[in-house]
């Protein structure tokens, strides 16, 4: 019987190990350019790395080669949250902070094995809890990312998918840090090995499915685009982009806080997946709070760049544009200017420039 679940085990996950590295080339190969893409790519090797170093038959603690393997495996927790980050939020950027959580994790394990454990310190099982705490956490993390973000995301093939690859994801680590915790891989090893090795073929499984569902992993990750549009994209309802339209530029309901996709389509008495088709396959946005914050950013240049408006804090341009405080509004503004608020306008003001115009006219370009 062990010998007939140690066999099953080993082909499962030689099946998801393979499955997921194929994954992972294909993510390189057809979308190498997106960060999404390559940190989804990082995560599949790391996730084969793991259906070997999760198996009952793995050496514990590790020794030798394996060493790196472990590392990778720990790491590679790290590198999940971070894709699911990027998956959710087409400006995420990768910044040294990330690589340095990474880097803890993966030193962490390769210091109990080469120091901590010959020594027989007593502060290893302490880090080696903290490591199984800390994947729970990162698994939570992800999971909080994909629940608040879910509901500004445009594109629908991505909001079906996504959750569906982030939430089995972070449910497997977070069940395996269960287990690891409650000693389940101890207790039964080869049965916890073989359950292990059944979730992540499950996983590998679903993964693949969902790129060949949304059309080779397209609508999952931002493609590239010219810095500004050659040309106006064509609606796909001119009734309603017609009234989006007169409800931003006219009404400037982009000014209300906290303005959700659905409110807006309630405003406009249209079904909310519509709007969002409209928006997205119409404009060319991916999320509704880049959408936003393009009539935002184009009405706090021109209010920046206004002479008559100098004395304005920059605190009250922010908040009559629609933001809710002055971080958020720093920040997108540096991703659409590549310089801070006080810097455009003193630079605008010393220029003599004339302000832009709000609106269509003066609407940032989708980056997305």
């Amino acid at each position: 019987m062990t010998a007939a679940v140690h066999s099953l085990d080993l082909a499962l996950r030689s099946g998801a190990g393979l499955l997921l590295l194929l994954i992972g080339g294909l993510m390189l190969r057809d979308h190498g350019r997106a960060t999404a893409a390559r940190l989804g790519a990082a995560f599949a090797v790391g996730g084969a790395v793991f259906a070997i170093t999760s198996s009952a038959g793995f050496s514990r603690p590790p020794q030798g080669w394996d060493i790196p393997l472990m590392a990778l495996a720990t790491g590679n927790n790290v590198v999940f949250w971070l894709f699911a980050r990027a998956l959710f939020d087409d400006g995420f950027r990768l910044k040294p902070l990330h690589g340095g959580l990474w880097a803890t994790m993966v030193g962490l394990p390769v210091l109990c094995a080469l120091v901590l454990h010959p020594a027989r310190w007593p502060t290893q099982n302490g880090i080696d809890d903290f490591l199984t705490v800390a994947a729970l956490g990162f698994a939570v993390l992800a999971t909080a990312q994909t629940i608040g973000s879910y509901r500004d995301d445009l594109v629908e093939p991505r909001r079906r998918v996504r959750v569906l690859i982030v939430a089995a994801s972070a449910g497997f680590i977070a069940l395996t840090a269960l287990s690891n915790l409650m000693g389940a891989q101890e207790a039964r090893p080869a049965l916890a090995s073989l359950v292990g090795g059944a979730g992540l073929a499950a996983i590998a499984l679903g993964v693949a499915w969902a790129l060949l569902g949304v059309a080779g992993g397209r609508a999952l990750f931002p493609q590239a685009a010219p810095a500004r549009p050659t040309a106006e994209p064509e609606p796909l309802d001119p009734a309603l982009i017609a009234a989006l339209d007169r409800a931003m530029q006219t009404d400037r309901a982009y000014r209300q806080e906290a303005l959700t996709i659905g409110a807006l389509a309630h405003r406009l008495g249209a079904p909310e997946h519509r709007l969002r088709k409209a928006i997205n396959q119409g404009l060319g946005f991916r999320n509704f709070n880049a959408y936003l914050n393009s009539f935002r950013i184009a009405e706090a240049m021109a209010a920046l760049a206004d002479p008559a408006q100098a004395d304005v804090p920059v605190l009250t341009i922010a908040l009559d544009a629609g933001f809710n405080s002055l971080g958020p509004f720093n920040r997108a503004f540096r991703a659409a200017t590549e310089t801070t608020p006080t810097a455009y306008r003193r630079q605008a003001l010393s220029a003599g420039d004339e302000p832009p115009v709000s609106g269509s006219a003066g609407r940032i370009p989708n980056s997305a």
